[in-house]
């Protein structure tokens, strides 16, 4: 799979199985996060890949961000590779950041200005992002001046797109942690939905995209 994306016939054909077990085997895959669902086939979700795709907008989007934040401000962080961009435009800020996202994390870990708050939990492979019950709960005891989210896909009607039920009930308890709420989504994803796991945009929020 790392080749990117297969047809279900060309899989069943190189691993020597049937195509309604290839079927099961990605559905398992998709359900854990691992692959986007295709029609025919799959394409393998990376962190690293993902960071280089739309890399100039994201930076865009982070900067902009980082313009809204306040010294002396507690945010929060999201998992994504928008929000790591947007740490590295805060490491030298004077700020308390909230994060579960292992990107931010490791832009943030050698600031000597910002208070670094990680939120404790299960590594979550391959998007590098801590989840769980325990950080649900800690969310319920932070009260943050601003939270920015990230995205696999943003719906006007649906919310935030995410590839698990889990990180979906999370987004949601981070969405309503702070005085105001923001998502970084680049243009590639605004109608996008790549996966069924939804967090309703039931509050006031706003969200931060690139120029065209």
């Amino acid at each position: 799979m790392r080749d990117g994306a297969r047809h279900i016939q060309e899989l069943a054909d190189r691993f020597r199985v049937s195509p309604s077990t290839i079927r099961r085997d990605l559905s398992l895959l998709a359900r854990d996060g691992h692959v986007v669902r295709t029609y025919g086939g799959a394409v393998e979700r990376d962190v690293r890949e993902k960071l280089g795709r739309h890399a100039a907008e994201k930076d865009e989007i982070a900067r902009n961000a980082a313009d809204l934040v306040q010294d002396g401000e507690v945010i929060v962080l999201d998992a994504g590779t928008t929000t790591g961009r947007l740490a590295t435009h805060l490491a030298h800020r004077e700020l308390t950041v909230v994060t579960n996202g292992l990107t931010a994390i490791f832009a943030l870990a050698e600031s000597t200005t910002v208070d670094l708050i990680v939120l404790g939990g299960r590594l979550l492979h391959p998007d590098e992002a801590i989840v769980g019950a325990t950080v649900t709960e800690q969310l319920r005891h932070i009260g943050a001046d601003r939270v920015f989210l990230s995205t696999d896909g943003l719906s006007e009607q649906r919310g935030l797109c995410s590839p698990s039920l889990e990180q979906a009930h999370l987004k949601h308890a981070m969405l309503h942690c702070a005085r105001h709420a923001y998502v970084l989504a680049d243009r590639s994803k605004i109608g996008l939905e790549p996966f069924s796991f939804w967090t309703p945009l039931d509050r006031a929020h706003t969200v931060l995209t690139n120029a065209l």
